[in-house]
């Protein structure tokens, strides 16, 4: 069995205190629902965590009482917790002693006695009681890659966990730098494996917490504002600026090239959800390592946080495609108004929905906007890839074909819903606070056809061949709308699809989304951005 060093012998080497308290938010698919305030603190003998915490729709979930008491090397001594979930009151008592965890437990006014064998140094984490992940970062505070220890899911079960990865990982703010670790975690629950990450700062303390399979991220607050952002990738030559948006400012990175006096401009677009500017999926900070190539073969590169993400102001909660692409027009204003590059040279660059945003602009700023590169873009409307996917997720299950129509009707039941703004009568409310949105509605309202048409700009389509998100067929499908465009010669298409890769531009086996957190390659293929390098340097000459 893996034991840390106890933190208090830490302490005493002269490391910081790692006492306090902290304040979190909790977040669903890149949304506010909640909040929890943490407080660690070292009694004689022991350390002890409380915490309180509400978390809205579609948890709905609150608790006024949350104590867990440890030993001065942490055996687990006892958890406390008082609460509601969907309005039905929660108690939960348990004690250890003698190997054996004992729990009394009321919930919607039920009561129960519960026991189980556990380990004398135990994490008791109960599920949805984030603050009590605070003892799993002291303890994997000394974790190597391999540790293992024990985690009692109070009130079910003691389940192993196991470090399998630990990633260096900076985040700053307008005055500070953090230095953390994150520490990928395995947990061998009865019913799989479940992967989460535990990101621990200089202290031992928690900074964040994220469950990829759940959409689930909690932040402590410090990182959680607007002026903060994870620092996954730099370029020596990145330097940092705020460009004016609609009443608030986007922050982005540009890079400057070496040996160039005014070089053409390339400005990426990351794709759809809360995406910073280096686009970090599944740890792949995607735009950020295509920038640093870019830079590095001559040009001048712009990448920025979306509204609402990192360090970029406005409110993403309002966000829709048309919003995000007046962002991007300021990000092009703003590029044109410098004095150290060609503003007759410019091109957007947008990966999966950030393509779509890039056709929109290119279709409303002709005169600006010199070539468009489409990287995974989709070449149908949104109705029609939300089918498409759903279809997809829908034939790996093992349902009868008639669940899997029911769940296609209500899919369309949503969309027409949300097109529309009647009848969300016959769709469930939680679905519906999913879903109505001013971001979904543009997202399904957006024709590729009606854009492209509008375009005169010369087009690459980048894709990977093993892409199930947005399938190469989709390339096929612009390249057709493009190449029907009355433009001229200049603005002709160029399909490239790169054996091998996947929707994040990286070499894969299947394609499959359940294979990104497990990818043996974490970096964007040379295949993909050699092309889109070669294409730039046609339509766009480097001058030296």
């Amino acid at each position: 069995m893996w034991s840390a060093v106890p933190a208090r012998q830490s302490v005493e080497a002269g490391q910081e205190d790692q006492t306090g308290g902290a304040e979190f938010t909790v977040f669903l698919r890149g949304q506010r629902i909640g909040s929890e305030e943490v407080t660690v603190t070292r009694p004689s003998g022991g350390w002890v965590v409380t915490a309180t915490g509400r978390t809205g729709p579609p948890l709905e979930f609150s608790f006024d009482k949350f104590v867990a008491r440890y030993g001065a090397d942490w055996q687990t001594q006892s958890l406390e917790v008082s609460g509601q979930m969907r309005g039905q009151g929660l108690l939960l008592n348990t004690s250890f002693s003698g190997g054996t965890a004992t729990s009394d437990v009321v919930q919607a006014g039920k009561q129960a006695r519960l026991s189980h064998k556990v380990s004398s140094d135990t994490i008791a984490l109960p599920n949805n009681f984030y603050g009590a992940y605070e003892v799993l970062a002291l303890r994997l505070h000394t974790a190597q890659p391999g540790s293992t220890f024990p985690i009692y899911v109070a009130p079910q079960a003691e389940v192993q966990a196991t470090v399998t990865k630990i990633t260096q990982r900076r985040m700053e703010t307008s005055t500070t730098k953090y230095e953390l670790r994150q520490f990928d975690v395995s947990f061998q629950n009865p019913g799989g494996a479940l992967q989460v990450e535990v990101w621990v700062d200089s202290r031992g303390r928690l900074a964040r917490l994220a469950i990829p399979v759940a959409s689930l991220a909690v932040v402590r607050d410090d990182l959680s504002g607007v002026m903060s952002r994870l620092d996954s990738f730099s370029h020596p030559r990145d330097e940092a600026a705020f460009i004016p948006a609609n009443g608030f400012s986007l922050a982005a990175s540009f890079t400057k090239p070496e040996g160039v006096a005014k070089p053409p401009v390339v400005i990426l677009v990351s794709g759809s959800g809360p995406q910073d500017r280096d686009e970090t999926v599944f740890g792949i900070p995607i735009l950020g390592q295509v920038a640093g190539r870019l830079s590095d073969a001559g040009f001048f590169v712009v990448r920025y946080d979306k509204r609402g993400v990192g360090q970029s102001g406005g409110r993403i909660e309002s966000t829709s495609i048309e919003a995000y692409a007046e962002d991007l027009r300021g990000v092009v204003n703003w590029v044109r108004k410098r004095k150290d590059v060609d503003t007759d040279r410019v091109a957007v660059v947008g990966h999966s929905e950030g393509g779509s945003v890039a056709l929109l602009v290119g279709s409303q700023m002709r005169g600006q906007v010199r070539a468009l590169g489409l990287l995974a873009a989709p070449g149908q409307t949104g109705r029609e890839i939300t089918l498409m996917q759903q279809r997809r997720a829908l034939d790996k299950l093992q349902e009868p074909e008639s669940a899997k129509q029911e769940k296609i009707a209500l899919q369309n039941k949503i969309m027409d819903a949300v097109i529309s703004g009647t009848g969300w009568q016959s769709v469930p409310p939680e679905l519906r606070r999913q879903s109505d949105t001013a971001w979904f509605r543009s997202w399904l309202l957006f024709d590729p056809a009606q854009v492209v048409r509008r375009t005169n700009q010369p087009i690459l389509l980048l894709q990977g061949s093993l892409d199930t998100q947005v399938p190469p067929d989709q390339a096929d499908k612009l390249e057709a709308l493009a190449n029907a465009r009355r433009a001229g010669p200049s603005a002709v298409a160029r399909k490239v699809v790169v054996p091998g890769v996947n929707h994040l531009l990286v070499p894969a086996r299947t394609g499959e989304v359940e294979e990104y957190s497990s990818l043996p390659v974490r970096t964007v293929s040379p295949e993909i951005t050699d092309a889109l390098i070669s294409w730039l340097k046609e339509v766009l000459p480097v001058k030296r």
